[in-house]
């Protein structure tokens, strides 16, 4: 076993870091966790990694013509995790070689090392199953997340500047996963919109929306300069990273700048929770659009 396995005793020395909670069916009959939900705790939070490089693992393999194995994992134990603990299961790239990438791996409960691996991957062509060298782009993506860098950029403009980024996330969103049909999609609005796009560090698109033109109502007797987000979409394997936070942002910043005085949405209800979360609040009954319970909501600016 190399060094890097046993220098993983500091929690702080991980950017990336996956949370869990131990569950049942992961507890022997000792009432510790069985040794081998570690490597399944291991190969999680791999997953997990990729999508803090800001990368649909799927996506960007077709896209290289490759895939990743695992060749090796050498691990060892410190302390035993119990039913219901929070677990910090931990990576970091150490080396990357001409087709292999070597990873240090820390499992902590709290400020307890639990478990620490040394793990060893190949890159491989997927039909040949024989080793193939790092892409050169993925080769600098790991460096670079590792130095600390934000790993994705969120850039707004008119719809012939993002369209082809923006397509690129709604049509697996909106036409392949919630079936709506392209007409219902592209209703003819985006070209007076303006759209904002969050990208990674080698082009790939992973969620946009888009602003509509300011609609002026009176309320109550008091004007309202009202901007509309809509088209909303993360791609799936990308939510929960932030990055549909990114495209409201970008968007409510611009409304703000306009001179808008709130922003309104039309949310699904399985996505209000996300909308509560950034401070908007909901009004009105919940209605459908294209079969879909909607619910409108609303943030002051």
């Amino acid at each position: 076993m190399s060094q890097a396995v046993f220098s993983a005793s500091s929690r702080s020395s991980f950017r990336h870091v996956t949370r869990l909670r131990v569950r049942w069916l992961e507890v022997d009959m000792q009432n510790i966790v069985f040794n081998a939900h570690y490597l399944a705790w291991y190969d999680t939070a791999f997953s997990d990694y990729w999508r803090s490089l800001g990368l649909a693992y799927g996506d960007t393999m077709r896209r290289f013509g490759c895939d990743v194995y695992l060749k090796k994992a050498t691990t060892e134990f410190h302390a035993s995790a119990k039913l219901d603990d929070l677990v910090e299961v931990c990576l970091r790239c150490e080396r990357i070689g001409n087709s292999s990438l070597l990873f240090s791996g820390a499992v902590f409960g709290g400020n307890q090392l639990l478990n620490s691996a040394e793990l060893l991957y190949v890159y491989a062509d997927p039909v040949q199953q024989r080793a193939m060298p790092v892409p050169e782009p993925l080769r600098d993506l790991y460096g670079t997340f590792e130095s600390g860098v934000e790993m994705t950029h969120c850039r707004t403009g008119d719809w012939s500047t993002l369209s082809e980024l923006a397509r690129a996330v709604r049509e697996p969103v909106f036409v392949q996963e919630q079936g709506f049909a392209p007409e219902e999609e592209y209703d003819g609005l985006d070209e007076t919109a303006l759209h904002a796009v969050v990208s990674n560090r080698i082009g790939m698109a992973l969620a946009t929306a888009r602003l509509l033109p300011t609609l002026e109502l009176e309320e109550e007797g008091r004007p309202l300069r009202i901007g509309r987000i809509g088209r909303v979409a993360v791609l799936q394997p990308l939510r929960g990273t932030g990055a549909g936070q990114l495209v409201m942002q970008a968007l409510q910043q611009s409304a703000r700048m306009r001179g808008d005085s709130h922003i309104q949405l039309g949310a699904q209800l399985s996505a209000a929770g996300f909308y509560r979360r950034l401070g908007y609040q909901p009004f009105g009954p919940v209605y459908e659009e294209c079969g879909v319970p909607h619910q409108d909501m609303r943030l002051a600016l």
